[in-house]
């Protein structure tokens, strides 16, 4: 039989659960999706959204769309990814101006778009939980934090993998405490270290710099690799996409709402 607290003891957890902060995941963490191999996709970043598509996933702009275009697709059977850059400053963004000079740093190869320095996170964790609060809030099912490998590129800043492990971690964290799945992306060099914080992965041209062997972790985890090419045909590389189990297509650079699937 359970015991009973003394009086003072039940009034003092009383008043503490009165001063706590809400837990900022409004859904049990059971609840959390988590997409299986081979689930077909569609990724459009640009563009009229075109939400016809006839697959089970779909992964848009957290910033450009509502939480109705959100629930359009939930109504319509799509679990939803809201794409994010969490590593990379973007000028165009609402936030833009929130982001301190001294944490950006040289362009990453995209007009108006310059990494950041994921050391600090001091600064950007506060700025990032905004973001996926407002991913949560909209009705996502998950995010795809973008420019996750920073510590491979020239960023202006002296990044290690130490760092680019502890960042991408705290992502997660941040994703998951919102009852979010969360995609890597790309950083193949650290799959191994985070596999177990990731429930999926995204992936760019893995087949055409013959690396997709490396996303098998994730298969084998029982967890999706969403992948795509640009430059090869899907002839190419679809063959050994059906091998590995990854749901892979062919995109347009642009990401647009074409797509070619295997």
């Amino acid at each position: 039989m359970r015991r009973l607290l003394p009086l003072f003891a039940g009034l003092l957890l009383l008043a503490t659960a009165c001063t706590t902060a809400p837990d900022p995941d409004p859904k049990p963490r059971a609840e959390r999706w988590r997409p299986e191999p081979g689930l077909a996709w569609q990724w459009q970043l640009s563009g009229r959204l075109d939400p016809t598509v006839d697959v089970p996933v779909y992964d848009i702009d957290g910033f450009d769309h509502p939480a109705s275009t959100v629930a359009d697709l939930h109504r319509r059977g799509r679990k939803v990814i809201c794409y994010l850059s969490t590593g990379a400053w973007e000028d165009f963004r609402p936030d833009a101006d929130r982001f301190p000079k001294s944490v950006l740093g040289e362009g990453n190869g995209w007009e108006g778009e310059r990494w950041l320095d994921i050391r600090r996170t001091d600064v950007l964790e506060p700025l990032m939980a905004k973001r996926l609060d407002m991913c949560r809030t909209k009705g996502f099912d998950a995010v795809e934090p973008d420019n996750m490998d920073g510590y491979r590129n020239r960023t202006g800043f002296p990044l290690t993998a130490a760092d680019q492990l502890r960042y991408n971690r705290l992502i997660a964290r941040l994703a998951h405490d919102r009852g979010l799945a969360v995609g890597l992306k790309n950083d193949l060099d650290q799959i191994p270290q985070l596999l177990p914080d990731f429930d999926f992965a995204v992936n760019e041209q893995c087949a055409e710099y013959d690396e997709c062997d490396r996303l098998a972790p994730f298969v084998a985890a029982d967890k999706a690799v969403f992948h795509v090419e640009y430059e090869l045909r899907t002839s190419e590389f679809c063959p050994q996409a059906r091998k590995l189990g990854l749901s892979s297509m062919q995109k347009r650079y642009e990401l647009g709402a074409w797509r070619r699937p295997c």
